[in-house]
């Protein structure tokens, strides 16, 4: 009687993808919850009963509009404040679309908030509202403080707009976004000292002034602390740069009890390198082998300023690093069958995850594109050897501009030709990672083979 070896099981994976969900479904009631509170203070104000009058309506719009905003300013800044928590159920990619639709709506909000207050102090007359708002801003509290703040947030809004980021290069729009936090902070002010919303009952100044807290402790706790604490306790440098293939490298580096770090196969960092040009901007490279506890690995493209300056550096070279990031990971898997599929530099975060995701022999499935030769080609072959993964490799050029795909041995759309690799795609993980607009194909090819939307597993860098 022949005896089946047991699947292995994959650890801790399924249990943090039901964790992520709660964490996703609990920090969306959080913000819910917050809303429905400032509301609940406006409507036993009275703001309800106010609104019979075109003064009242008015001036109750802008409260209403004030607070919502007010409760979606901070969770913006929260959004982005790099909490584990939510980092590791959202992934940052996730986070930053999110942050910018909350961010949009804040915005929106406090420039309803300041016309309508303005134009309800001025009796509902417009021709009274310039000098209204004049006089607000010079003899309310905090007044000067919140319009500074408010200009630095149209710098935000202004240059986060689509049309203004493809004028932008990253590291320039990156830098004024920090404004963001100048014009939160000199919002705070104007809205405790003369915001009677805020401060009207015990119960409101405890909220508020707990929420301003907790806030501006995270900001500093996680966007400051903790990149300063990991890059002096790890002190990570290169030992070595080598060529992968024609403009992509790989950056080996070595550091101090690595294994602290905590980083999973697929994840992404935020590195700067000391002593060349720029090394103030940080770029986000993907590790492209499984993290050891002692040495990491990244490989990039040398294709634009920044990345293609890599090639120039020298051992002993110290870098800074902000992570681990990203969701394009062991934590998000819920199958036990896993399918990798990517192109180009894509590859690197697959590769690992290959490499480093328990799986049994015949539950992976490496598929990559690429035009000339692929990348880590020896090691993906050894990976995938030891560990009965199957290697799919697809060479050349598009065969078209709706297809993800090369051309084929024969005339099969996109979906027959996934499904005929791998007949029980549905039964699978997906990773993908490459390209935008080609991870657009290869999400809409997966959606139309039937694979549902919580096993496809996808990392956006576009900003």
């Amino acid at each position: 009687m022949t005896m089946t070896a047991p699947r292995p099981t994959i650890p801790a994976a399924p249990v943090a993808a039901r964790a992520d969900a709660a964490v996703r479904t609990g920090a969306g009631l959080a913000l819910w919850a917050g809303l429905l509170l400032v509301t609940y203070w406006w409507v036993a104000d009275g703001g309800l009963r106010d609104l019979a009058t075109a003064t009242g309506a008015l001036t109750e719009l802008g409260r209403l509009s004030g607070l919502v905003a007010s409760v979606l300013l901070l969770a913006q800044v929260l959004l982005m404040a790099r909490l584990p928590i939510l980092e590791g159920a959202f992934g940052q990619d996730r986070l930053a679309r999110i942050h910018r639709i909350v961010g949009f709506t804040s915005f929106s909000l406090m420039l309803v908030h300041i016309a309508s207050v303005t134009w309800g102090y001025a009796g509902a007359s417009l021709a009274r509202s310039p000098r209204e708002l004049w006089t607000l801003t010079w003899d309310y509290p905090g007044m000067l403080l919140a319009v500074a703040g408010t200009l630095a947030l149209v710098m935000v809004v202004v240059t986060s707009l689509r049309a203004a980021r493809r004028r932008l290069r990253y590291e320039s729009w990156h830098l004024l976004h920090l404004y963001a936090y100048l014009g939160v902070g000199l919002a705070l002010p104007h809205q405790l000292w003369t915001g009677k919303d805020l401060t009207s009952s015990p119960s409101r100044t405890v909220f508020w002034w707990s929420a301003w807290g907790a806030t501006a402790l995270a900001v500093l706790v996680w966007r400051v602390g903790r990149p300063v604490a990991i890059n002096l306790r790890h002190q990570l440098r290169v030992v070595a740069v080598v060529p992968e293939g024609p403009d992509t490298l790989s950056v080996h580096l070595t550091g101090r009890r690595l294994d602290a770090l905590r980083a999973e196969p697929g994840q992404f960092f935020s590195w700067r390198f000391l002593g060349r040009p720029g090394w103030t901007r940080s770029q986000p490279y993907s590790l492209s082998a499984a993290p050891d506890g002692r040495s990491l690995r990244i490989t990039v493209a040398a294709v634009g300023d920044g990345s293609a300056s890599l090639a120039a550096l020298r051992p002993g070279t110290r870098a800074l690093v902000e992570g681990p990031f990203g969701r394009l990971s062991p934590r998000a898997r819920t199958r036990h069958g896993v399918v990798l599929i990517g192109a180009g530099v894509g590859v690197t975060p697959l590769r690992a995850l290959l490499e480093g995701m328990p799986y049994a022999p015949g539950d992976a499935v490496y598929v990559e594109r690429f035009h000339q030769q692929p990348l880590f080609a020896a090691e993906v072959d050894e990976i995938a050897r030891r560990r009965g993964a199957r290697v799919i490799r697809l060479p050349g050029w598009r065969r078209g501009a709706g297809s993800w795909l090369p051309a084929l041995n024969r005339p099969v759309d996109d979906v027959t030709a996934l499904r005929s690799w791998i007949p029980d795609l549905v039964e699978h993980d997906v990773y993908v990672c490459g390209p935008e607009p080609w991870t657009r194909l290869v999400i809409s090819t997966l959606s139309a083979a039937g694979l549902p939307e919580a096993q496809l597993h996808v990392e956006h860098f576009a900003w």
